[in-house]
Parts: C-alpha cells; structure tokens; sequence
C-alpha cells in the first residue's frame, strides 16, 4: 500500500504536466519548421523548387554548393557587400546600445537625482513606442542633418535601446549590493573605478543579453534602413535580400532561379545570430533571470 500510494502523487504530476509538455512539443515543431523549409529549399535549384515536389524535403538533386556560387556572384557578388554591411551595422549598434544602456541602467538604479523618477517614466513610456513609429520623423530630422544614405542614419537610431536600459536598471538595483559599493568608497575608491572592477563583473550576464537583444534588433532592421538608404551598396542584408525578392516577383518568369539564391541567401544571414547565441549561451540564459534575485 505505501508503495502504491508513493507512486501515485507522481504519476499525478506527470499526467498534470503532460498537457504543458505537448504544448511545448507543438511550439517548437512550430518555430522550427520554417528554419527547416529554408534549410530544404536553400538546396535547390529551379527545377527543384518548382518542380512540384515536397516542400519540406529534398529534391533529388542537392546543389548548395551551385547556389552559393551564384549566391556570392549575382550582381557582381555584392552579397557579400551586404553581409559585411549588416556585421558593421549590428556589432557597432550592438555594441554602443549596449554601452549606453549599462551606463543608463546602473546611473538609474544606483544614484539620487533631480529628476530621476520623472526621467524613468520618460523612458518607460517610450519603451511602448513601437520604432517603425519614429522612423518617419528621424528621417526627416537626419535629411534636415544631410546624413540620410548614409552608414550613420542606420547605426546613430540603432544606439538608442529603451528596453536594454531597463533590463539593465532591473538587474543593477538587485544584482549589485548598496552596501558593497558603499564599502569601495569607504576605501576611497572613485565611482568610476567602484564601477569598473566592482559593478561591471556582476553586470556580466545582464550584459550579454542586452548585447544579443541590440545586436539582433540592428541585424534584423528592415524599415530603418529601407527607409534611410538609396545606395543599394550601403543596404544591410535584409534590405537587400527584400530587393532581390521584389524583382523576382516582378519577373516570375525569368525569376525563378533567383529565388533559389534568395531562399540560400536567407538560410546564410541567420547563421552569424544562431552563433552568437550558441557561443553566449550560458550568459544569456543567466541574464534572462534578471529581477529574480534578491
């Protein structure tokens, strides 16, 4: 009897959670299977993609290598031009916005001043701001500036991370002990120095995650620089890729061996972010927890 009653709490509680788990299961089938139709397609030339075979499997001919080739040297290969673009983009935008919001985030969380609660609400609010709202006015206020099409219309708005700074104004007012920054003052050291070898460190996961989120939102901006850009030199990859689709579209009939390197050329531009997340993982993970200390 005490084994029998032993077991089942437990066969309660995985009959409990099974519903839980087959939403999860058909969450992750779900997200994963347009990555799995990019991989399938990206092999494939014309034949293959219009031929009337599966969708979500091979043809029998697998040509990635075919279609990289022409991938990088379709129009003089400026493919590559718009991958380096959107590595410049993304890693400067990540980069700055990341400092700024570590900067903004702990000035927020760790000192008293004039103004600070009424600035906080300033930022919350603009945290609900969606920013394909503000790219009509930054476009006409970077045009009044004459640096429209050019790099800095692209990485200047890319700097600003309400939501990073938040994150990081979260994380600092928990992560980061009162009584042990009062501890390195007492010891006469500067503010500046408390930050750099005292603060920063415990920062590190909220950091990394404030890095992937900036750098993935600049590598992933599509209206911003769509919008701000004419030079088909300076397009980031998206942009690009949407330009290359568009005159597919328009010429279905001679088009259709532009959509197998369209379809590659998708399948390349994520490779760069599924890296960086698989590298940052045990940062980033940690740095999702954020609000939960105490």
């Amino acid at each position: 009897m005490t084994t029998t009653t032993a077991i089942r709490p437990a066969t309660r509680r995985r009959n409990r959670h099974l519903p839980l788990q087959v939403l999860l299961g058909f969450l992750l089938v779900y997200f994963l299977i347009p990555f799995w139709w990019v991989i399938v397609n990206g092999s494939k030339n014309a034949a293959g993609l219009f031929g009337g075979g599966s969708a979500l499997w091979f043809a029998e001919e697998i040509d990635y290598w075919g279609n990289l080739a022409q991938l990088f040297s379709f129009q003089d290969g400026i493919y590559a031009r718009w991958l380096l673009n959107s590595a410049l983009y993304a890693v400067t935008g990540g980069i700055g916005a990341t400092v700024l919001a570590v900067a903004a985030g702990y000035g927020f969380a760790k000192y008293r001043f004039g103004g600070r609660r009424l600035a906080f609400s300033v930022l919350l609010g603009s945290v609900m701001v969606p920013t394909t709202a503000l790219v009509i006015p930054t476009f006409i206020m970077f045009s009044q500036l004459g640096i429209t099409n050019t790099i800095w219309a692209v990485i200047l708005p890319s700097l600003l991370n309400p939501f990073g700074v938040y994150l990081m104004h979260v994380y600092a007012r928990e992560a980061v002990p009162d009584e042990l920054l009062d501890a390195g003052r007492v010891d006469g050291a500067g503010e500046l120095r408390i930050f750099l070898q005292v603060a920063l460190p415990m920062l590190r996961p909220a950091i990394v995650t404030v890095l992937l989120l900036s750098t993935v939102a600049s590598w992933n901006n599509y209206f911003l620089p769509l919008a701000m850009l004419s030079d088909n030199r300076l397009y980031p990859v998206t942009v690009g890729i949407g330009l290359w689709q568009g005159i597919a579209s328009a010429n279905n009939a001679g088009g259709t061996s532009l959509w197998s390197i369209i379809i590659l050329g998708s399948l390349v531009s994520v490779i760069p972010l599924v890296i960086a997340f698989l590298t940052l993982q045990k940062y980033w993970q940690g740095g999702l927890s954020i609000g939960s200390l105490k």
